[in-house]
Parts: C-alpha cells; structure tokens; sequence
C-alpha cells in the first residue's frame, strides 16, 4: 500500500508540472521513460520537474519524455493515467471555442513542431528504427532459444529435444523478410499486408528456379534489406495506383499492379543488388574485427554513447540485423554495449566522488542494477549527462572495453550476440562465437570487467573540475538542468534538450529502440 501511495504521489507532483490535465493529449510509457504528448510546451515546468525525488531527467522528442526508470514508470503509469481522468471529469465545461481560437493554437503548434530539431536525415531513422525495433522481442526469443539449443546440443544432452529447439530458433529468421517488409510498407503509409507480401517473394523457395543478372537466385538472397526496398517501392506503386485508377476498379487493380510491378522489379534487381550489398556489410565487418579489431572496438566502443544522444545508433539496425540473418550473430553489439560498461563505471566513480550528496548518491544506487542489465537511461540522465565530465570519462571506458573485445576479434576469438536489445549482464544469454561458449563468455566478460574499470578510473581522476567539485560534494538537490553550465564541460544535449537513448535519437522514437547503452 505504501508504494502505491508513493507511486500516486509521484504521478500527482508531475501532473501540474505538464501543464494538468488539459494539456496532456497522449499518455504512454516505454522501458523507463512517461511519454506525453502535450498540447502547449510552454506550460512545462522543466526545472521544477527535474528537481522531482523520482525524476532522473526529461528529454524532448515527439512526445514529452519524461525518465523515471525501470518499474518505477510502469507504476506510475497508471496513477498518472488515472489522475488526469479523474481532473477532467471534474473539471467545469469548457466555453465553445472560436474558429480565430482553433487558428491560434494550430499556428502555435505549428510553430513548436517547426521549431524541433526534426530533419529529414533522423525523420528516415525513425522510420528504420520503427521498422525493425518491433521485431526485437522475436529476435531475443529465437536468440535464446537458439543458445540454449546449440547447449544442449554440444553437450549432447536430450537429442529428442533439440530438433524442435531449432525449429523454433529459426522458424522466425526464415521468415524475417516478411515481417521487415509488414512493417516497412505501414510505416511508409502503404498498405502493410501488401508490403508484405512482396517481401515474401524474397523467402519463397521457387525463386530458385529464376535466373536473374546471370545467376541463378536463392532463397532469402538480399535479406532485410532486399525486404526493406522492395516493400518501399511497393508502397510507392500503390500511391500511384491510387491517384489513377478508377474507385470502381481500385479493389482489383491496385493490389494486382503494387505486386506485380514491384514483385517484378524485386526478382530482376532488388534481390541482386540487396545481395550484394548484404554480402559487402558481412564481409567489410569480418575484415574490420580481423584487421584492426582492437582500433575499430576502441573507436565503436568510444562513439556508441555521443551516437546515440545525436541519434545516429539507428543507422545500425538494420547492420545489425544483416549480421544476424548472414552468420546468425551481430559481431558488432557486443563491442558497441562496452559503452553501457564505460558508463556503469564512470556512475560508480561519481558516487564515490560525491560522498555527501546524498542526491546524486540516491539516484545512482537506484539506477545501478539496471545499468549492469544494459539499461543505460537512469545513469545518462540522472548521473553522467548532467554533470558533463563524467558522461565523456564513460565513454573513455566504453573505447577501452569495446578495443579489448575487439582485440580478441582480430586474434581470432569471434564474439557476437544472436539478437539486439539486450547489452550488460542481460546479453550473455545471447552470446555466440567460433570457439564455443565458455570462451566467448569470458571474452565479453573481460570487456565489460575493462570497461567498469576504465569507466571508474577516468571518471575519479578527471572527471570533476575543481568547482565542480566543490559545489556538487554537499548535502543538497540540486537542479540537473544547472550541473553543466557550472563545471564549464557539458555536452551540448543535456536533459530537457533533444536527444537520448532508448531507443531507440532525436529523431527518432526512444521507446522503441533498444535499450542497452
């Protein structure tokens, strides 16, 4: 009962805060974060917000997020949802509105949304992220199942069992296109079951029989991406067909063309060139890790943090998912997710750095279990971002962690995850390579045991100003918005600006993306 009285009085100290009930127009949440979509920005109180106990930070997107963390948000969901129901039943009729009024606020709106840092570069990444973030849940699924099947078939333990493992392990990569293709045609604004349905051609064992660009085509050749296009273009052939054929006929004309020509033109060159550039990303990775492991793992493993507040992360997604389908592991993740490590590290230092605020101390003993899980949110937000230093000195430690895994890479000991999502302690399940399990194991072990270290030391060592220092090891709250400016060495996105984790980018949906940083 306590805590739900705590988790109400939560949801009621924020609701004036975004303005009440009248300005809230969507309530949801995703891993960590309440995302609002509110009708006048202006009536936000940021500051008062991120002084909240159980707000670690705010981050402004398409929607209002505002981050609580881990179970906490999903608590406090409901309360909120409820509290803003309850307001506006018992709020008086409001007065009819004018036309001039409707006008005003469309023209406001439109200002504030002009007014975001949405380019049509992170517009396309939110549509790539929205196409391939929901098929993550399946790819965890297939990827642990996988694990556990290729266990127990090493250990040649239940062979009356493993079979059927398998099949549930890749009945769902064998049909990936489909899927990739479902969501590409509905986020594009087609028609999904028909973007699937050209996708489907790509997996469909009688391609066999085709020649095409002087070989003969196979199966799944050109994979997610081959999916991705051909869906594309069959939403672009559907537009057209809507715009020319008669409504009478629209029934049976338009799916008829958007298959047929778009089929067409996916069986005589998209599955050809999606191939090919399929075939280059698997090789070009290989060569990377095998050639320059150590300098490529110590570069990802550095930039994955600053990519992802500027939302470029997303750009690998479909990489990744490339990986998977060619050698049924992502090479690339468990470098990028020494990132997490470099930052669980650097929170570690701060909390040792700052004895007596009790403050950040709170918020960092709350936010660690998730962060050794790969949920990376509380610790950006409430710890590292806002005090600046420390959120450069986790990504030293993620360069460190991501070189030595890259190290093995180049010396021959392949590391990899079978699914994306998960980072931390939450992706040794998924974890595969070329020289069994227990070395790969140890391996990303040793990764992320370098990354805390190098997190920790960079962070104690030069992670605070000397003002900073001095201002911030009180017993006091102090407002996160105000830590930057005072030690002089933020990063130019700090909480309550664009930009952020989880996704999923400040262009693109943080909810649906994966949440390991």
């Amino acid at each position: 009962m306590a805590t739900e009285d705590k988790n109400r009085a939560t949801a009621a100290a924020i609701l004036p805060l975004v303005g009440g009930a009248a300005n809230v127009a969507s309530i949801a949440h995703c891993m960590t974060r309440l995302r609002l979509g509110l009708h006048d920005r202006s009536l936000v109180d940021d500051e008062a917000l991120k002084a909240l106990p159980a707000v670690m930070g705010v981050v402004e997107d398409d929607t209002y997020q505002i981050v609580l963390g881990p179970g906490t948000v999903a608590r406090v969901t409901p309360e909120f949802e409820q509290l803003v129901e309850e307001e506006r039943e018992a709020a008086p009729p409001q007065a009819a509105v004018s036309s001039d009024d409707l006008a005003a606020q469309g023209a406001a709106i439109k200002a504030q949304q002009k007014a975001k840092n949405a380019t049509p570069f992170k517009l396309f990444l939110r549509k790539i992220a929205n196409i391939f973030v929901p098929l993550i849940p399946a790819l965890i699924g297939c990827g642990i199942i996988a694990g556990l099947n290729g266990l127990l078939v090493n250990l040649e333990w239940l062979p009356a069992v493993t079979p059927a493992l398998a099949a549930m392990a890749s009945g769902f990569m064998a049909l990936i296109a489909v899927f990739v293709g479902y969501n590409t045609a509905k986020e594009f604004g087609g028609t999904p079951i028909l973007g699937g349905a050209v996708a489907a051609i790509i997996v469909f064992p009688g391609v066999a029989n085709i020649d095409a660009f002087g070989q003969t085509l196979s199966p799944g050749q050109g994979g997610v991406l081959g999916a991705l296009g051909a869906a594309v273009l069959a939403v672009y052939v559907e537009k057209w067909c809507r715009r020319w054929v008669p409504e009478a006929l629209d029934v049976l004309v338009t799916p008829t063309l958007t298959v047929l020509i778009s089929g067409l033109a996916t069986i005589f060159g998209l599955m050809y060139v999606a191939g090919e550039i399929s075939s280059a990303i698997g090789t070009f990775a290989d060569w990377l890790l095998s050639n320059g492991g150590a300098g490529a793992g110590f570069v990802l493993g550095g930039l994955f943090l600053p990519l992802v507040m500027l939302g470029l992360h997303q750009a690998l997604i479909p990489i990744h998912t490339t990986l998977i389908e060619q050698q049924g592991y992502t090479v690339l993740l468990p470098i990028l997710a020494m990132a997490g490590a470099g930052q669980v590290g650097a929170a570690m230092a701060v909390y040792f750095r700052l004895p007596r605020n009790e403050s950040i101390r709170r918020t960092i003993k709350s936010a660690l279990p998730a962060g050794l899980l790969g949920v990376g949110e509380p610790l950006i937000y409430g710890v590292s971002l806002p005090l600046g230093r420390p959120f450069i000195t986790a990504c030293v430690g993620g360069a460190f962690g991501g070189g030595f895994v890259g190290l093995f890479n180049q010396l021959g000991d392949t590391v990899g995850s079978t699914a994306i999502g998960p980072s931390g302690w939450a992706l040794f399940p998924l974890l595969d390579g070329n020289h069994g399990l227990g070395s790969t194991i140890a391996i990303y072990a040793g990764g992320l045991l370098v990354g805390y270290v190098a997190g920790f030391l960079a962070t104690y060592f030069f992670g605070f100003s000397k003002d900073l220092l001095t201002e911030f090891n009180v017993s006091q709250e102090p407002a996160p918005s105000t830590i930057a400016a005072k030690g002089g060495t933020a990063p130019a996105t700090t909480p309550g600006t664009r930009g952020g984790p989880d996704t999923p980018d400040p262009g693109t949906d943080p909810a649906k993306t994966p949440a390991g940083v």
